[in-house]
């Protein structure tokens, strides 16, 4: 996932303050609005497609716009780059996500934003763009003002805690415009393994974990916010952060499902809306990472465990990826494998993996049916956001 880590993080105290500063200095409040800020609604519903539409039929997507909606692209600089406003206005992405460059003040996020979603898309898709941050708390926070724990401070505060703390995040994300976080991590913090030693995690069991960190992911959908379950099917036991290292997770099917993925079962059956796919591999799976392994992106998160919202991979630009064979490649097998959305934090990334996706589609070779499924999923999300006030 883009966290801003350094390439040389390791569990030291000295790399943990690298990572910190790093992200204060890089990505620090990564925010925009996916229309569930009032002035995002209003360009909705002048589109044409207000919240009261119900998506158009995906079958009646062209290509182009069907395979954009299956990608969500990042960008440097406080205004948005002619092509990125291009690839909005054209409908090939289906979100944004944000970071320090971009949102050097709430201000200047709000005037991001408002342009995002006042461009004109396409018939069909003008519910407000799917806008992305990564508000974890502690070393991991994009935008000033709550969570004011950690993930492991939230753990050891307790399920009143974390719930509050979710209820906070969400009022500060929606007022910034920010729809979706990229939160809560559910890996289950083992000695040893970079969620713990960074404090991501919100408890070394499984058990604390759903307790404290689910209450934490409601909060944020009552809120208005859609939470992020990550990253599945759990990497308590890396070593290090993926952006920047292959990690092979060597436990037994049967431990990774008792204990890692317990968590996630628990957000799930609690009408979680979106989970991201860890690009870490897990042999007792498969030998390719989980966002491109059809055995834990289709087989173990929407057979094993039921889950029907939208799943995300993590960055595409990450090391473990470019060991996989480059974001092209991890494009596809992530679609292949059934992840919902590929993720890119640099846009000009998922050009080339756009345009296979076309190709691909055109061909015959992606199975229109299982793409339009996916595409129906993100389609929903951005259709309840879009309407969803909080309470």
């Amino acid at each position: 996932m883009p966290d801003g880590w350094p390439r040389s993080l390791g569990p030291s105290v000295t790399s943990l303050r690298v990572a910190a500063a790093t992200i204060r200095r890089r990505r620090l409040a990564a925010a925009a609005g996916c229309g569930l800020a009032a002035a995002a609604f209003a360009f909705g519903a002048a589109l044409g497609d207000g919240p009261g539409a119900a998506p158009s039929a995906v079958s009646r997507l062209p290509l182009d716009r069907l395979a954009g909606q299956r990608v969500v692209i990042g960008f440097d600089g406080p205004e948005a780059p002619t092509a990125v406003r291009r690839m909005v206005r054209e409908g090939r992405v289906a979100g944004v996500i944000l970071f320090a460059d971009n949102f050097p003040s709430r201000a200047a996020g709000r005037r991001l934003i408002a342009d995002l979603q006042s461009l004109r898309r396409p018939a069909g898709l003008r519910d407000p763009l799917l806008v992305m941050a990564d508000q974890e708390g502690g070393l991991v926070k994009r935008v000033d003002g709550p969570p004011a724990a950690s993930a492991r401070e939230m753990g050891a505060a307790g399920a009143a805690f974390s719930r509050e703390q979710g209820r906070l995040t969400a009022a500060n994300l929606r007022d910034v415009g920010v729809s979706v976080d990229l939160a809560p991590v559910l890996d289950v913090a083992r000695p040893g393994g970079t969620i713990a030693a960074t404090g991501r995690g919100f408890g070394a069991t499984a058990a604390r974990v759903a307790a404290t960190a689910v209450p934490f992911a409601a909060a944020l959908r009552r809120g208005g916010v859609a939470a992020t379950a990550k990253h599945f099917p759990g990497l308590g036991a890396a070593h290090l952060n993926t952006d920047f290292a292959v990690q092979r997770i060597g436990l037994t099917k049967q431990r990774l499902r008792a204990v890692d993925e317990a968590p996630y079962r628990a957000f799930i059956e609690g009408g979680g809306d979106v989970v991201m796919l860890s690009t870490a591999i897990y042999p007792a799976f498969s030998p390719k990472p989980a966002a491109f392994a059809r055995p834990i992106a289709s087989g173990e998160l929407r057979s094993r465990l039921g889950f029907e919202g939208v799943s995300i991979t993590d960055a595409l630009g990450a090391a473990a990826v470019r060991a996989f064979g480059g974001p092209v490649r991890a494009g596809l097998a992530a679609v292949r494998a059934g992840a919902d959305l590929l993720l890119f934090a640099d846009y000009r990334e998922a050009v080339p993996v756009h345009l296979r996706l076309v190709d691909r589609l055109r061909a015959g070779a992606l199975p229109r049916a299982a793409f339009e499924t996916s595409v129906g999923r993100v389609l929903r999300l951005r259709h309840r956001l879009a309407g969803d006030t909080g309470s």
